[in-house]
């Protein structure tokens, strides 16, 4: 098996790391299907907050694992369910996860980095982390979900211009078009995103999953539920106690 993704679960919060360092954490058809068991598993752990998302050492994830490509990608059967099973299976269990999730880029940030990245809610890189996806010079398009993923994430402009062009961009371009929060260096960058995780653990934890249900409605194109459920959190105890704590002038206790 090449490759593996490894979660711990620290009980509020989780680590993900995308685990392949001999090839730059690429991601292999076994670590696709890991990714979505992460992350199914993830989804069922009602007391998790937030989960911080990275690569194993000095990079993100450089793309798929090429080398197991000849064995699927030249029979179309083959290759719509590596796609849209292992690929798109992975990548919606990111999607569907009703906690915000934390991208902590370093390195290569390829292809499925990319991907993978597009599915997180912040994201963070080291200034000299690389983003690209030039699989035009391997032969082959984005599959249609992905590429639509991407270019929601990116941008038009961007998304044309990394996978009609094979542009390489680094972080702080990616800074100014969006796709990233902020870049910084090695210490700034672990302060950073320790202080992100921090922060949402301080957060209503019944928001946090809220807010992720509505924006993953409109990402969908579907309308948000404004049905009998839509307020039914009114009576909670998060609602009542931040509404105390503000009055109170003191830190809520979610």
């Amino acid at each position: 098996m090449s490759g593996q993704v490894r979660w711990t679960n620290h009980g509020h919060w989780a680590e993900v790391v995308l685990s392949n360092p001999a090839k730059f954490n690429a991601m292999s058809r076994s670590m696709w299907r890991q990714l979505r068991e992460v992350f199914e598993a993830a989804q069922a752990q009602s007391a998790l907050r937030v989960v911080l998302l990275r690569g194993d050492g000095a990079h993100f994830c450089s793309g798929g694992d090429i080398s197991e490509y000849p064995s699927f990608r030249f029979d179309e059967v083959a290759l719509r369910d590596f796609h849209e099973n292992d690929v798109w299976g992975g990548l919606s269990a990111i999607l569907s996860l009703d906690v915000p999730v934390v991208a902590d880029i370093r390195g290569n940030c390829m292809g499925a980095g990319v991907e993978i990245a597009s599915c997180c809610d912040v994201r963070w890189a080291h200034v000299e982390a690389r983003f690209g996806a030039p699989i035009a010079k391997l032969g082959f398009p984005m599959a249609p979900r992905e590429a639509a993923l991407v270019g929601s994430a990116l941008g038009e402009m961007t998304v044309r211009e990394m996978l009609l062009l094979a542009q390489v961009l680094d972080a702080p371009t990616l800074v100014q078009r969006g796709f990233l929060n902020a870049c910084d260096d090695t210490p700034a960058l672990d302060a950073r995103c320790a202080e992100v995780v921090q922060g949402v653990l301080a957060l209503s934890p019944q928001a946090a999953r809220l807010n992720k249900q509505t924006l993953r409605a409109l990402r969908e194109g579907v309308r948000p539920d404004v049905g009998p459920q839509a307020y039914a959190y009114a009576n909670s105890p998060e609602h009542r106690e931040g509404i105390a704590a503000f009055l109170d002038k003191r830190a809520p206790r979610f």
